[in-house]
């Protein structure tokens, strides 16, 4: 079905009006019955946490979702099944340990080169596996313009941070004059190198993404877009349009999937979405193990699954469209990546692999093992510790 037959008396105007998407999200199941065939499970899982989790669902987003088929992976990232409201081993309030480390309310320092600012609690859609659903709930309140000068000011004091994540939330919920006030002030402070914007718009509201949003990203450059796309059906004609117009102005855009259970655990669904993203120039960055947030269990997978499905892509597509494999350890120890083990073991003058198609190979010894460099310590004179930054 098309989006006027789903949604009939509803001007191609408004709906290409990002403002109107927003302001006409659907938030119960009343507004989901409407264009989708609800379950049990699913009008189950309205009712059972409606005052915990928020529900918002974008027109455009909602427009994406198989009406009858209760897999459709559209569906299970936006609308609750019961299974949302117990909890498996393990769940955690802060699963990434960030209240503990936020020395101003907007940001969330883990690094020591590295900032996460919240610009906003809120969402165009509310992903049923948010890690930060804690704020995102709407418990904690809204980031008011105080909170972000008082991120501002702590940046501009901290010398070694170089990298400033903006997120929340999402940020493109805010209008141009607002997030273009926090992005140059931000890009203001000297020692501040990159800045980067974590985003779903290009998913779930791409009308966002006009011409005046993506002169004012390039106008703050370096700046990277970081998008979650997380299944092909997602790879829609305006997604498509929102991408390439960000990199056509000169924004660099990555994507970040989450590994969700029986939604795109599979090497063929992995595959053909990284292909599609990079025939857009976005290039496939991470893929997630599913943080241990309240309410998620039912969607995350076994840790060896992801390694499992990156030994399966390896080999049947391009190494620019298998991402890094990444586990954010529950409590606050920060980003580790996974990867399949190539290496069966020594042989005689080298180490035995296995290759892709399962054949192996020996890569012998080199003759000098001393791998140090020494002009570093010219170049690099008078700069400090490495180790310190």
């Amino acid at each position: 079905m098309t989006w006027q037959e789903r949604f009939p008396g509803v001007s191609e105007a408004d709906w290409h009006d990002w403002r109107w998407q927003h302001r006409r999200a659907l938030r119960t199941a009343s507004d989901l019955a409407g264009v989708i065939d609800l379950t049990d499970d699913e009008r189950r899982g309205f009712e059972l946490t409606a005052d915990r989790f928020r529900v918002a669902v974008t027109p455009y987003y909602a427009s994406l979702m198989d009406a009858r088929h209760p897999r459709c992976p559209v569906r299970r990232q936006a609308v609750p099944l019961a299974a949302e409201a117990g909890e498996a081993a393990g769940d955690l309030h802060d699963p990434l340990g960030e209240d503990g480390r936020r020395p101003v309310r907007a940001i969330v320092r883990r690094y020591p080169d590295r900032a996460l600012l919240l610009a906003t609690d809120s969402c165009a859609v509310y992903c049923r596996h948010c890690t930060r659903r804690r704020i995102t709930g709407g418990a904690e309140g809204a980031f008011n313009r105080a909170s972000l000068e008082e991120a501002i000011a702590y940046v501009a004091a901290q010398r070694e941070v170089r990298d400033v994540i903006v997120s929340g939330g999402d940020p493109l919920v805010l209008a141009d004059d607002r997030l273009g006030w926090l992005l140059r002030a931000l890009r203001a402070i000297p020692h501040l190198q990159i800045l980067r914007l974590a985003t779903r718009a290009p998913v779930t509201c791409p009308m966002r993404v006009d011409d005046a949003l993506a002169r004012l990203l390039r106008s703050v450059k370096p700046l990277f877009v970081v998008t979650h796309f997380n299944h092909p059906k997602e790879c829609t004609p305006e997604a498509q349009e929102a991408c390439e117009r960000l990199v056509d102005h000169g924004v660099p855009v990555e994507n970040q999937s989450v590994l969700l259970r029986r939604l795109n655990s599979s090497a063929r669904t992995l595959v053909d979405l990284n292909e599609r993203l990079l025939s857009w120039r976005v290039r496939p960055y991470y893929l997630h193990q599913g943080d241990v947030a309240e309410g998620t269990g039912h969607l995350r997978t076994p840790l060896s699954a992801g390694v499992e499905i990156l030994t399966a892509m390896r080999g049947r597509t391009s190494g620019l469209a298998i991402p890094h494999l990444a586990v954010d350890l529950p409590g606050g120890g920060g980003k580790v990546t996974l990867q399949p083990d190539w290496r069966v073991g020594r042989g005689p003058g080298g180490t035995i692999f296995r290759s892709w198609n399962g054949r192996e190979y020996s890569y012998p010894d080199p003759p000098e093992s001393d791998v140090s460099c020494p002009y570093d310590e010219v170049f690099y004179a008078g700069a400090g510790n490495w180790g310190e930054r």
